[in-house]
């Protein structure tokens, strides 16, 4: 992590500064599966009638991984050519997580050569075959004229491929959503889920609020969880056409789960827990056009940066202004993004066909940043969203889920609840393994370092009945009768066999992003380690007797009230006040649980 990106956690409280030189980037369709972009019709790949040349005729060489496949055509296929092109198929929709892109019309060295209409409608007629074959669903994203060394014209057509998982295990995409107070999170989400326009007094958001000095003040306090479902042929499922969650995740085929964090500077601890416990795929930085990048706006980009998540941002509210105003609010972000200490590149989203390249290219590129501009009163622009909510396709791949998959079970204690008839019931992410009904599995670190043994009675995920939960999956586990007053946020359940080691004094090599004078020994700041979240006392710096902002060292930190579960090489963000710092975890001193029972008191 660059050490510059401290700028933003520095200047978190000063003005926005003023607009950029230059005009707002537009989505390119250059790389990537997202190379067919640009409006419809009117750029096209290739050279035109007059000789001059516009985009170069090629895509990126096809890869043997991940779920994009390119073919020439696919006109009458022999059945043995049939079952293979199946048999690929289910290759791509696997790697993809149960969905797959197809070019039509490309060469598999990327060469855009495209297809007259009748043998292009004969190709989809058999892709539409090969998906029925698998259980899926095919929605053409988009069609563009080539006329590559033709006199006649020549289509290139996007599909995307969608299965609906066995198992209910439909994919789902983690989106923490984050931004100033006053921006809009919560009224976006509620127009989102709830698929009714805001009457911009903040009715939308009232069915997301969950206490009630929220829905007095208007500002969320917690973390609360909104789902958005897409079916097999890429339309919405929401809850203005279904009364419950469950039936939300019966009728879709892609979940994106929301978490709504807090945009308040006073609940920021709470707005590092979700970023930190939750393990989102992605975030969105809500900005409003009306007011620009103020508040914590900077300090959440920061933290988005420093943990390393992918965001792309939303300009709401602008029903409200000007349109130059929202020009320059843009404007103003892009001159942010472009700072040494994020290195993205801005992608103004206007079309449908930009809202698909922007969605590919922020899949396959880190530093791809889509910009998207709407409003939750008017709808303007809302549906450019949701195109690009749909396409988005899962951040990481098949291998990665599987390698966690055959590890040890390994669940994140995020929340505990106590629910009628049913008893107590803890929410999290499964971090590796897998995890069943039935299980038996060990909690812990209790306060005196001790590991108990739990059953796992029942699983839920997005409030629907589940039987299996695999790596990288967020669920609410019912634990029975077990009690829950030696249950804690930051425990961990794990499989018995793991044999867990817990520590009270830890190392981390940490970057300081920012502190009004200097790092000294015996300060104490506040540490977040996935879903750990605790007091902890500097004890040495190594190699230097204090630290200043930018500056990089090896600290041992201490906890002070309970040992910890931690593991080399997590990810470390600490805080207190305006000091900000983060890090990775680099040594453990493993106790005991005698030891841990004798260093209580610390």
């Amino acid at each position: 992590m660059d050490s510059r990106v401290s700028e933003l956690f520095g200047g978190c409280c000063r003005p926005g500064g003023g607009p950029a030189v230059g005009g707002t980037l537009k989505a390119r369709g250059a790389g990537g599966s997202g190379g067919c972009g640009g409006p419809k019709g009117k750029k096209k790949n290739g050279r035109n009638r007059g000789g001059k040349a516009n985009n170069p005729p090629y895509l990126p060489p096809e890869a043997e991984d991940g779920n994009i496949e390119y073919k020439l055509k696919l006109v009458n296929p022999s059945q043995y050519r049939f079952e293979h092109l199946v048999t690929q198929m289910k290759w791509r929709l696997q790697e993809g997580r149960g969905e797959a892109v197809y070019q039509i019309g490309v060469e598999d060295n990327g060469l855009l050569v495209g297809l007259a209409e009748e043998e292009m409608r004969a190709s989809l007629k058999t892709l539409h075959r090969m998906a029925e074959k698998v259980g899926a669903d095919i929605t053409v994203l988009r069609e563009r004229e080539v006329d590559y060394d033709s006199d006649m014209p020549r289509k290139i057509t996007e599909v995307l491929v969608r299965k609906v998982p066995d198992n209910q295990q439909f994919l789902d995409l983690r989106v923490a959503v984050l931004g100033n107070v006053d921006s809009g999170k919560s009224t976006l989400l509620g127009v989102l889920t709830q698929g009714e326009l805001d009457n911009g007094r903040g009715r939308a958001r009232l069915n997301l609020f969950r206490h009630l000095h929220e829905i007095q003040s208007g500002r969320t306090s917690s973390i609360s969880f909104e789902i958005l479902g897409f079916n097999s042929k890429g339309e919405v499922v929401n809850y203005s056409d279904s009364r419950t969650a469950e039936e939300i995740c019966e009728s879709s085929s892609k979940m994106i789960t929301f978490i709504d964090l807090a945009g308040h500077h006073k609940y920021l601890h709470t707005t590092i827990f979700g970023l930190t416990s939750y393990c989102p795929d992605c975030a969105l930085l809500l900005v409003s056009a009306n007011t620009g990048i103020a508040g914590t706006t900077r300090e959440h980009l920061g933290l988005a940066l420093a943990l390393k998540v992918p965001f792309f941002i939303v300009v709401s509210k602008v029903d409200l202004c000007a349109k130059t105003t929202v020009e320059r609010t843009v404007r103003q972000l892009e001159r942010v993004l472009k700072q040494p200490g994020c290195h993205k590149v801005p992608m103004l989203v206007t079309s449908e066909d930009d809202a698909v390249t922007a969605a590919q290219q922020f899949a396959q590129s880190p530093n791809v940043t889509p910009i998207f501009t709407l409003s939750s009163v008017s709808g303007e622009s809302l549906d450019l969203l949701k195109v690009f909510l749909n396409i988005l396709p899962p951040l990481t791949n098949s291998k990665e889920q599987e390698e966690l998959m055959q590890q040890l079970t390994e669940f994140q204690v995020d929340e505990i609840y106590t629910v009628p008839e049913v008893g107590t019931v803890v929410g999290g992410t499964l971090s590796s393994g897998i995890c069943r009904e039935g299980d038996q599995l060990v909690v812990g670190p209790t306060d005196d370092g001790c590991f108990l043994e739990l059953r796992v009675c029942s699983i839920q995920r997005n409030r629907s009945a589940c039987r299996v939960l695999r790596a990288g999956q967020a669920a609410t586990l019912a634990l029975g009768d077990f009690d829950r007053a030696l249950l804690r946020k930051g425990m961990v359940m794990v499989s018995p066999e793991m044999n867990p080691t817990i520590c009270s004094v830890f190392e981390a090599e940490i970057v300081l992003l920012f502190h009004a004078t200097t790092f000294r020994r015996g300060f104490q700041v506040t540490v977040h380690v996935g879903n750990v979240r605790q007091t902890a006392v500097v004890e040495k710096i190594h190699a230097k007797d204090k630290l200043r902002t930018g500056e990089k060292a090896v600290v041992r930190f201490r906890f002070l009230k309970h040992p910890e579960y931690l593991k080399v090489g997590a990810k470390l963000l600490f805080r207190e006040g305006v000091t900000k710092g983060i890090g990775h975890v680099t040594d453990v001193q493993a106790i005991t649980a005698g030891e841990a029972q004798a260093n209580m008191g610390f």
